[in-house]
């Protein structure tokens, strides 16, 4: 699916780094592709922002396995969404919102002290769900 890169170069046609940056934005996209993995598990660990973090890593360090990320049969086709678009699909914004609704639902149910804390997930949370529902669901 994906185009067949210029030797030495990214998808994006930069130049791919060499060295010690490159050990380090390997080891960031793996610990990225990690946190993505627990999202997918952990109700408030977001899955598609890491898994975005890591494609960017290993667009700068490693083209097998940015090309296995994006081409990933589960996660594949929304990183490639907001890759190539700029959109989230309908699907993802209504499982985001709704485990984002949950999860607040949850901690405002059964945590009573401090009171901060609902607050402050409330006051992450609504914006986010603002700015997600706000982006295109489909491409021009």
């Amino acid at each position: 699916m994906t185009v067949p890169p210029q030797p030495g170069t990214e998808p994006g046609g930069n130049t791919l780094v060499r060295g010690t940056t490159r050990l380090v934005l390997l080891l960031l996209g793996w610990l990225f592709t990690g946190l993505g993995m627990l999202g997918v598990v952990l109700p408030l660990l977001p899955t598609t922002p890491f898994l975005l973090l890591a494609l960017w890593a290993f667009a700068r360090s490693s083209r097998r396995f940015h090309d296995w990320l994006y081409d990933h049969p589960r996660f594949g086709p929304v990183i490639r969404a907001w890759w190539d678009h700029r959109v989230v699909p309908v699907r993802a914004k209504v499982l985001a919102v709704s485990v984002m609704a949950a999860s607040l639902v949850w901690v405002i149910y059964f945590k009573t002290e401090p009171v901060w804390v609902p607050l402050a997930m409330a006051g992450v949370m609504v914006p986010v769900a603002v700015w997600l529902l706000t982006r295109p669901s489909h491409p021009e």
